[in-house]
């Protein structure tokens, strides 16, 4: 078994041939010549497709005169950087070799398969242009193995291009692969891509063969703030990436409404970090997401209400994706993580809340901010509660990512109460002002205003658990 370490990135025509005369690769290449090969791929599974459903992969290659067959399960991938289980056997015919799938590979949720079932299900045909990379990186030697496809994914159901740019670890650590995207993507426009040539194929069949997977995240009181950031980081900048592309596939609008809220809890996350990770270490990031905010926002809103602003957001949200932000914007966040740049330059406070336990870190935090929030003061001028939207904001993607870690009772009762609350503070402007109210002469209608929908939350807040013994 290999472990294999790769970055995907989509790209276009054009872009493939960018690649071949860009600077950086001139400045990196190994050697001279590109080679160039023909990979020919047939895919098996059983006909409920149990494979794609437990992510494992199994294909036979036809690398020039060579047969391989090959199993891979999906690993962990970030902004297109992956790590997966790979096993490989040369053959000698293009027949699968079924005594290779034994205990030492096959997944344990797939071994009441019967593996006579399998059979081709799809084909990816395209063709490869490699070229090594070498350089140094702090001291060590990195040799990179940078490939070109171009090519068809083709089902029974359709068929879709393949222009992908890849970019193997041969050796030297992971966080070279993406100071070398990144620095591709200045010249060429490159877009993170986490979903394989595989996961491709089966999306074509149709829904019932692929399914959208966002990744999990999993924290333990044990954890320290640092390692909670890389965590949560990596996890809010993960799924915006999958949604962004699903919804590019899809057209589904609710994937868009998903993206934005998952691009909106990264903004909120990254301010809410205080002295463990200072301003200036996240400024750059903090200001894209601002940008690709506003930038969505009033269509988000829009779409809610009509259907056809829904149709033009999706061809709009296409379009941008071919442009350079977003995919520069994922690898820089993916590097700020990989190299904890938010540890850079911080003082000695910064240290201490670094190394802190999340459970007493996170304690202090939401204390600090839900005495912040000073709850009165809305309760006589609920108008004003807009103000709270960043604070609201930063305290709710903690209780969306944490919550679990605290031992308080009514922990969810806390977090539905605060969304509710943050949900009006996005409508004040539509509010209709009291003196109209009472002037409509409907009492119904003076009870249900969204001030005193606001009031009642707010004092249904105070009442909670959770709140009374955070904000002591």
């Amino acid at each position: 078994m290999a472990i294999e370490t790769e970055i995907k990135l989509q790209t276009t025509l054009e872009g493939l041939q960018a690649l071949r005369q860009s600077t950086v690769v001139a400045k990196l290449q190994k050697d001279t010549a590109w080679q160039t090969k023909q990979l020919n791929n047939q895919y098996f599974d059983t006909p409920d497709c149990r494979l794609a459903h437990s992510a494992v992969a199994l294909r036979i290659r036809q690398d020039g005169q060579q047969l391989i067959q090959t199993l891979k399960t999906r690993g962990q991938s970030v902004a297109g950087l992956a790590a997966r289980n790979e096993w490989e056997w040369p053959l000698t015919s293009e027949q699968l070799d079924l005594t290779r799938l034994d205990d030492s590979c096959w997944p344990i949720e797939l071994n009441d398969l019967d593996k006579t079932q399998l059979q081709p299900i799809f084909r990816t045909d395209f063709s490869r242009e490699l070229l090594e990379l070498a350089f140094d990186y702090e001291g060590q030697p990195v040799v990179i193995e940078l490939a070109l496809d171009q090519g068809q994914v083709t089902t029974a159901q359709g068929s879709e291009a393949i222009c992908e740019v890849e970019l193997e670890l041969r050796q030297g650590p992971a966080v070279a692969l993406l100071i070398v995207a990144q620095q591709l993507a200045a010249e060429v426009v490159l877009l993170p891509f986490d979903v394989s040539k595989a996961e491709r194929g089966y999306r074509l069949l149709g829904a019932e063969h692929y399914a959208l997977r966002l990744a999990k995240l999993q924290l333990t009181q044990e954890q320290n703030l640092d390692q909670t950031i890389a965590a949560c980081s990596g996890y809010l900048l993960g799924n915006s990436q999958r949604l962004a592309e699903h919804y590019r596939f899809t057209g589904q609008w609710k994937l868009f409404e998903q993206w934005l809220q998952q691009v909106a809890h990264l903004k909120a996350f990254l301010s809410s970090l205080g002295l463990a990770a200072p301003r200036k270490t996240t400024a750059h990031l903090r200001q894209q997401l601002e940008s690709f905010i506003a930038q969505w926002q009033s269509q988000n809103q829009a779409g809610t209400q009509q259907q056809s602003v829904r149709e033009q957001v999706a061809a709009s949200f296409n379009e941008w994706l071919q442009q350079p932000a977003w995919g520069q914007f994922v690898l820089a966040m993916a590097l700020w993580i990989e190299q904890l740049a938010w540890q850079v330059g911080r003082n000695a406070k910064g240290q201490r809340q670094g190394q802190a336990l999340l459970v007493n870190w996170l304690s202090h935090f939401l204390q600090d901010e839900l005495q912040a929030l000073s709850v009165t003061d809305y309760l006589r001028e609920p108008q004003r509660i807009n103000e709270q939207q960043p604070r609201l904001a930063r305290i709710l993607v903690w209780l969306e990512l944490a919550r679990e870690q605290l031992p308080l009772a009514e922990i969810d009762q806390l977090l539905g109460s605060l969304r509710a609350i943050y949900s009006l503070s996005q409508t004040t402007e539509q509010w209709p002002s009291a003196e109209a109210a009472v002037a409509s002469d409907e009492l119904e209608q003076v009870v249900m205003t969204p001030a005193a929908q606001l009031i009642e939350r707010l004092i249904e807040l105070r009442r909670l658990s959770a709140w009374k013994q955070l904000v002591k």
